[in-house]
């Protein structure tokens, strides 16, 4: 997708994009329904039709696309399902588990949307999409909460029934400015020439001028290029021009990273010595192990993620889940951010489930618990999340993010370790940005 739009700054009051809740169905919920078949039947966000008390969720992402493809996560989530089924289901309540390719397209994406809507989804969970303004005023006008997304778009940070459990790319690419600042000379990033690429540059610029580096040379690629040979030596020249400190080349490509790296590397003998640089996403340990480990290009390496390596023992419980319910299934790699992002996601909605009580769970009474000071614990995985509209980040557009906290890894001998103790907070460099 190489389209431009115009970037969403502001955001209605939530009087003007949540649904009525207590008379006739909205515009927009009516105008879902038609699109589907014929006319409703249901309320949207109301458990419906089966008598039982089956907590309906949905999981979306990308499957075999020439992009990124993010198939872990709705495999995660059938698993979860199951496991939590196995255990007594959610206070009692029987965890339906439906999921979606998202296909990377704004059209496949809207179709999830409005099937999360026929099927009486009381959230979206966990999911992936890089496609924000084509799924999210369907759920707007449904009532459906979109909890735990991937954190890619302006959109997941503006919607008030969006609830990220992590930073997103702001966070990212700032902290990983911050730390290139004191490391690097010229920076060069390399982002797909998409909408979601276009707001890549403030963010890692904000992290580079909070320490008094110059902005970052932007280079756009193409997502789905089979080779990216033009783009590194461009990527080279810049980032070994001018000071004669070391450079830094970042890319931020998804599951294209790997790509433009094969690239990288035939072209890096002919320039001077630079580092690389990324975040969490677009480099694994998969693809450290897939592209030489210790001999390969990524080998000292940044790397910025939002949460604890995948060896600490915090993540114990989630590898439960995956031994229990999904041990074999290759989809599912523990390591992979959007593999973590489903748990702690998942994390969110059971706890949001059991503190109704014996009340009924629908969408609007899982919006209104995470709406209503809802304090939610990860096991450390992130700080205590809570969801409040105005937040410290209002100012700059993004105000539901509250979690902008990231963790500080460097390649050594192949593995990605941790280079800082803990968690680092973005917020303050994310107040300077110039989104």
């Amino acid at each position: 997708m190489t389209g431009r739009r115009r970037i969403r700054s502001t955001v209605l009051p939530r009087s003007l994009v949540r649904p009525a809740r207590a008379g006739a169905l909205p515009a927009g919920a009516l105008a879902a329904c038609a699109a589907l078949v014929a006319g409703c039947g249901i309320v949207p966000g109301v458990t419906g039709g089966s008598g039982d008390e089956t907590i309906t969720v949905m999981t979306w992402a990308p499957e075999n696309t020439g992009a990124t493809n993010k198939p872990g996560m709705p495999a995660f989530a059938e698993a979860y399902g199951r496991w939590v089924n196995a255990h007594g289901g959610i206070d009692g309540r029987p965890l339906k588990v439906l999921t979606c390719d998202e296909r990377d397209d704004a059209v496949a994406a809207a179709r999830c949307a409005r099937r999360a809507v026929a099927e009486n989804a009381v959230a979206v969970v966990g999911s992936y999409s890089q496609h924000g303004d084509a799924f999210l005023p369907t759920l707007e006008a449904a009532g459906i909460p979109y909890v735990g997304g991937y954190g890619l778009t302006h959109d997941e940070f503006t919607s008030p029934l969006s609830y990220p459990v992590n930073g997103g790319q702001p966070a990212l690419l700032a902290g990983l400015g911050r730390t290139l600042a004191d490391a690097c000379g010229p920076v060069a990033l390399v982002r797909p020439d998409t909408i979601a690429g276009d707001q890549l540059p403030p963010l890692l610029d904000s992290g580079l001028a909070a320490g008094g580096h110059d902005p970052a040379g932007d280079l756009r690629a193409a997502e789905a290029a089979t080779s990216y040979g033009d783009t590194a030596e461009r990527a080279l020249e810049h980032a070994a021009a001018g000071t004669g400190e070391q450079g830094c080349v970042v890319p931020a490509l998804g599951d294209r990273t790997g790509t433009f790296m094969d690239s990288f590397r035939r072209a890096r003998a002919r320039h001077p010595e630079v580092r690389t640089a990324t975040v969490l996403g677009s480099v694994d340990q998969t693809v450290l192990d897939a592209s030489g480990g210790a001999s390969g290009p990524y080998e000292g390496a940044y790397v910025t993620g939002w949460y604890p390596e995948a060896g600490d023992a915090r993540w114990d419980p989630m590898k439960e889940v995956i031994r229990a319910e999904a041990f074999g299934d290759n989809r599912i790699d523990p390591a992979d951010a959007g593999v973590q992002t489903t748990w702690i996601a998942y994390t969110v909605l059971r706890q949001a489930v059991e503190s109704l009580g014996d009340g009924e769970v629908t969408a609007d009474t899982v919006t209104a618990a995470l709406d209503g000071g809802l304090k939610v614990t990860t096991g450390n995985l992130t700080p205590t999340l809570r969801w409040k509209f105005q937040d410290t980040l209002a100012s700059i557009g993004l105000p539901r993010l509250v979690n902008a906290n990231v963790t500080l890894h460097v390649v050594e001998k192949g593995r990605l370790t941790a280079a800082a103790e803990g968690f680092t907070d973005v917020t303050s460099t994310l107040e300077e940005a110039a989104l």
